[in-house]
C-alpha cells in the first residue's frame, strides 16, 4: 500500500505486509515472516532496476533519512548502490539460464529428490540448446511458450495424439522449480513464466484406464514368450503387489527383512517408509536370496544395477499381446502403461472384497484426517491377507479351470 512510512504505520503492518512511502519516492518497509521490519530503498539506473538494504528492526526515522540521502543521489543523476553491492547486482544480471540450471540442479542433489537425472535429461534435450545462452533477466514470456509449443510439437508414439505435450509439460515444471529458486537469490529476477503455460489440462492427465480379465489372461501369456526375465518377474510382482515402478523396480535384498520389503521415504511418495508384505506369489517372483553382487532384486547383472530397457521390452510385449490376440481373433488390445497394473490391482481389491481402507493402505496412500497422524499400526497382517486374496483373483484369472469342470452344486440343482 501507499502511504507515509511513519512509526504508527509501521507498527500496524502484519507479516507479509508492504507500505511504498507516499513522500521519498522509492522507500519502502516491509513485515517479515518473522515479525521484524526490512527497510529499503528502489530505483531506477540505466534502464535497470535496483534495490539497497537500509537496514532490518532500524527506527523509520533513520531508515527515511537513509533513504533521502539515496533519492538525493539518484536527483543529481548519480548511482547511490555501494560499489560492493553494484558488482553483485552486474554478477546476478549477467547469469545465463545454464548458470541458473547448474546451481538449481546443485540444490537439488543436495535435497536428494528422485527426479534429478530426469531433470537433467529434460534440461539438456531441450532446454540449454535453446535457452542455455541467454542472461536469465533478459528471458521472456512468449520465449518461453514458444519453447513449450516448440516441445510439445515434437512426434511422440506414446501419447495417443502423437505429440510431446505431456513432455513439454515436464520441461515447464522444472523450468518453474529452477526459476522460483533463484528468485530467492536475485532481487531483481521476476520469473517469466506465468499460469496457462501447460500444454495439457489435468482431465486429460487422469486416466482411469484398467485392464480386464482378458487383457490380464493374455499379458500374463504374453510375458512367457517375452524377456529379460528380470522384466517379466518385475511386471508380474507389479500387479501381485500393486506396488507402483518405483518402489519395486529399485528393490533392493537388504529391503527385505523377513518376509517384508520395507521401501525407504526417499522412493515413496508420502516421503515415509512404507511395508509391502511379501506373499507366496510374489516372493516365488523375487527368488531365493540374492544374486553374486547382492543389490538389486530385479536385474539383468546379477544384483549390481536396477532393470533398465523399459521402453524396448514393452515394445516387445506389446507385440506378442497383439500376437496372442490376432490368433484368438480378439481386438486389439487398447494402449496401456506399466502403471495401469497398480489401478487394475486396486480394482481387483474390491472385487476379493477386500476393506476399501485396508486397500488404500496396500497402495501406500495417505489416510486423511486425523488418523494418519494417531493410528500408526503398521497393518502388515491386514495388507498381507488383501494381497493374498489379489494373487488368488490373479490367478482365477490367468489360470481358469478347464470347460469341462463342472460346479458340482449347479448340477445337483439341475
Amino acid at each position: 500500500m501507499k502511504k507515509a512510512i511513519t512509526k504508527r504505520a509501521v507498527d500496524a503492518l502484519k507479516p507479509g505486509e508492504y507500505i511504498t512511502d507516499t513522500d521519498v519516492l522509492g522507500f519502502v518497509v516491509r513485515r517479515l515472516p518473522s515479525g521484524r521490519l526490512s527497510y529499503g530503498f528502489r530505483y531506477a539506473k540505466d534502464g535497470k532496476r535496483r534495490w539497497i538494504k537500509l537496514g532490518v528492526g532500524i527506527p523509520p526515522d533513520a531508515a527515511r533519512k537513509a533513504a533521502l540521502k539515496h533519492a538525493g543521489s539518484v536527483a543529481g543523476d548519480g548511482n547511490p548502490l555501494p560499489e560492493r553491492q553494484a558488482r553483485r547486482v552486474e554478477a546476478m544480471t549477467a547469469r545465463t539460464v545454464n548458470d541458473v540450471l547448474d546451481g538449481f540442479l546443485v540444490h537439488a542433489r543436495s535435497k536428494r529428490l528422485r527426479s534429478v537425472a530426469e531433470m537433467e535429461s529434460l534440461l539438456r534435450r531441450h532446454v540449454r540448446p535453446k535457452l542455455g545462452g541467454r542472461r536469465v533477466n533478459a528471458v521472456k514470456r512468449s520465449e518461453i511458450a514458444d519453447l513449450l509449443k516448440g516441445i510439445a510439437a515434437l512426434p511422440s508414439t506414446r501419447a495417443s495424439d502423437g505429440q510431446s505435450r505431456r513432455v513439454a509439460d515436464k520441461v515447464l515444471g522444472v523450468l518453474r522449480s529452477a526459476f522460483n529458486w533463484h528468485q530467492i537469490h536475485d532481487d531483481d529476477f521476476v520469473s517469466p513464466i506465468v499460469k496457462g503455460m501447460a500444454q495439457t489440462t489435468l482431465k486429460e492427465l487422469s486416466r482411469d484406464r484398467v485392464l480386464d480379465d482378458a487383457e490380464i489372461r493374455t499379458l500374463w501369456q504374453a510375458l512367457d514368450q517375452c524377456g529379460p526375465p528380470a522384466y517379466v518377474r518385475l511386471v508380474r510382482a507389479l500387479l501381485l503387489s500393486a506396488a507402483r515402478l518405483n518402489e519395486v523396480a529399485r528393490l533392493q535384498w537388504p529391503e527385505i527383512v523377513g518376509d517384508v520389503a520395507i521401501v525407504p521415504a526417499t522412493r515413496t511418495k508420502t516421503k515415509i517408509d512404507f511395508a509391502i508384505p511379501i506373499t507366496p506369489d510374489v516372493a516365488a517372483l523375487i527368488g531365493e536370496g540374492p544374486g553374486e553382487a547382492g543389490g538389486f532384486v530385479f536385474s539383468t547383472d546379477h544384483g549390481a544395477s536396477p532393470f533398465s530397457g523399459f521402453s524396448k521390452a514393452k515394445k516387445r510385449l506389446d507385440a506378442e499381446i497383439a500376437k496372442l490376440r490376432a490368433e484368438d481373433d480378439l481386438p486389439p488390445m487398447p494402449p496401456w502403461r506399466v502403471h495401469d497394473l497398480r489401478r487394475t490391482a486396486r480394482s481387483l481389491l474390491s472385487r476379493a472384497k477386500v476393506d476399501p481402507d485396508i486397500a488404500e493402505r496396500v497402495l501406500g496412500h495417505a489416510i486423511p484426517g486425523v488418523r494418519r497422524v494417531y493410528d500408526q499400526h503398521p497393518f502388515i497382517a491386514e495388507k498381507r491377507d488383501a494381497l493374498e486374496r489379489l494373487a488368488a483373483v490373479v490367478r482365477s484369472i490367468v489360470e481358469p479351470p478347464p470347460a469341462n469342470v463342472v460346479n458340482l452344486r449347479k448340477s445337483e440343482v439341475a
